[in-house]
């Protein structure tokens, strides 16, 4: 990067870390640090909810997603309005008028402390484990443009918004992902726009859009019911929804966030207009990526978008990348004149466009196979402890293509778009373990004063920044990030969703059937997994069920022989 790179990227992070600690002055007790005094105004409810959710995994591996897959991935936030839908019913009323600090603190009044410290349990491990999977995400960046190790970029990362977090808690959060949020909008908005202004002369939007469709990379909408499919219309309606409904529902990190609101009024807002807002803000981000493949359809493009690995496949293998290079011109040459081709072709309405189109997608096959043999062998070599390329593919174009200043503004993006996730889950991650662990273990411990409410809630924000900043030394072996973070979640997320909708609906189940239904619930969810029977946004669906039907055949069983 040039000085002005450096000086944007570091200016930038500087101006944050600094307003975030002085927003977040005057921390007294554990409401004021843990929930901001539950003072937030709606506006800043829905950009929290927004932030917390879209992470530096958002816009570094989407992009790339897209680039791979298509587009079909927006279809798993389809299920999200519907959500939001029956949170602002159901949930929030609940959780206001209880005056909780946690989601799960419900679940002690309706069942009892085993089944709130289970479900704290579950959701303390879901969500510091994707924690550190969002600490690894931007730490690639600083690997791949210092050259440094990366576990050496994982504690920097993790460490600097430590700063903020923890001497701020929810306030200074808030606060930050208010400025911050508009920021990354912005940015990532005039990112697009010299993505389009980049292409090669007389290539337009629609033109772009044209060779994205032919690739096969528009695929917004996929209706095939097919179980074992990822991401298609059914799987993000129904799996969507129900990840959704437990992730805005019962997670604390996002919980956290409208709980805070004035009233129950202003957090339904908030959460109301994040379902508005969520798909089209996903489907840009997204479009990026389709934009980017026909970006390399019409210019060159690397043999392996993570550079620094592919140059020591050619330092210790010098034949064998000679061998990929050659390939790799060669298709790429085929696939730039065919690119070309297919715009004459449809310009001038030639019957030969049926032809045309099959002749690209066999090029773009061969360059497929290609592509999988380099990184097969990469990855044989041990050359580089990641799977794939797909998280570089964004950052390939932000070092190569944008101008002085904008690489810079876009990696302090990447940067602030993880602090606003990562903050705000060790608030929820602190508030959890503090409040539903400790203070449930140890119940003297309730007698804190304000004080050491504040001295244990920061502990506790420090304890699971260690822990996550632990976990991302480790994401390396998970490939797509954006693909890791959400099967994580799946999970754990149907299991504790169950236990919310049994605690609403199912009013005659008591504590202990409940505390053995989760149990067998979540075993049953990992098993699946194990097994692979099932795309992963189905195990939310499944989950929920899951506790439902366990608590019903314990509870049958129950009546029938009664102790």
């Amino acid at each position: 990067m040039s000085l002005t790179d450096w000086l944007v990227l570091f200016l930038t992070l500087i101006f944050i870390l600094l307003y975030g600690v002085y927003k977040g002055r005057g921390q007294k007790d554990a409401k004021s640090y843990l929930l901001a005094n539950q003072e937030l105004p709606w506006y800043v409810v829905l950009i929290g909810l927004m932030a917390t959710q879209a992470s530096a995994i958002t816009f570094l591996s989407a992009p790339g997603q897209a680039y791979t897959d298509g587009m079909r991935f927006v279809q798993y936030y389809f299920g999200l309005p519907l959500a939001m839908i029956v949170i602002s019913i159901t949930f929030i009323p609940i959780f206001q008028r209880l005056k909780v600090y946690t989601a799960y603190e419900y679940l002690e009044s309706r069942f009892d402390k085993k089944t709130r410290i289970l479900t704290s349990f579950l959701f303390l491990m879901s969500r510091g484990l994707s924690t550190g999977i969002s600490i690894y995400a931007p730490s690639i960046i600083l690997s791949t443009i210092l050259g440094w190790n990366i576990y050496l970029t994982n504690i920097l990362t993790g460490g600097l918004l430590l700063l903020y977090t923890y001497s701020g808690g929810a306030k200074a959060i808030a606060h930050t992902q208010k400025l911050l949020f508009l920021i990354i909008l912005g940015s990532m908005a005039f990112a697009g726009y010299l993505l389009i202004k980049q292409m090669p002369d007389g290539v337009t939007f629609n033109d772009a859009l044209f060779i994205a469709g032919k690739s096969g990379k528009l695929n917004v909408i996929t209706t095939d019911f097919d179980l074992s499919d990822r991401y298609n219309i059914w799987s993000g309606i129904i799996g969507g929804f129900f990840l959704a409904l437990s992730y805005f529902g019962t997670d604390q990190s996002q919980v956290g966030r409208y709980i805070s609101a004035k009233n129950v009024r202003t957090g339904r807002i908030g959460l109301l207009l994040n379902g508005l807002v969520k798909i089209p803000m996903q489907f840009s981000i997204l479009l990026i990526g389709a934009l980017l493949f026909a970006f390399f359809a019409l210019k060159p493009a690397p043999v392996y978008f993570n550079e620094r690995s592919y140059n020591i496949l050619e330092e210790q293998h010098p034949e064998l990348a000679t061998q990929f290079n050659q390939q790799h011109n060669a298709l790429q040459k085929k696939q730039m004149a065919l690119s070309n081709q297919l715009l004459q072709d449809r310009d001038s309405g030639s019957e030969n466009l049926d032809q045309t189109v099959a002749d690209y997608k066999a090029v773009q096959k061969e360059i497929k196979e290609l592509h999988t043999t380099v990184e097969t062998t990469i990855n044989e070599a041990g050359i580089t402890i990641e799977k794939t390329d797909t998280n570089y593919i964004f950052l390939y174009f932000v070092q190569n293509t944008l101008p002085q200043g904008m690489i810079g503004l876009v990696f302090a993006v990447i940067f602030l778009a993880s602090w606003g996730s990562i903050s705000a889950a060790l608030n929820s991650l602190a508030s959890s373990s503090y409040k539903d662990i400790q203070l449930r273990w140890r119940p003297g411990d309730q007698e804190h004063d304000g004080k050491q409410q504040l001295l244990y809630s920061r502990l506790h924000t420090l304890i699971w920044a260690i822990f996550s900043i632990g976990v991302a030394m480790f994401a390396t072996q998970m490939g797509s990030l954006i693909e890791a973070v959400n099967i994580l979640g799946s999970l754990f997320y149907g299991p504790i969703l169950g236990i919310f909708l049994v605690a609403f609906y199912y009013k005659k189940i008591n504590g202990h059937n409940m505390f053995i239904s989760a149990i067998l619930a979540e075993l049953s969810i990992i098993i699946i997994y194990n097994l692979d029977l099932i795309s992963f946004l189905w195990l939310n669906v499944i989950g929920s069920a899951a506790v439902f039907f366990f608590c019903f055949i314990i509870d049958l069983f129950g009546k029938k022989n009664p102790l």
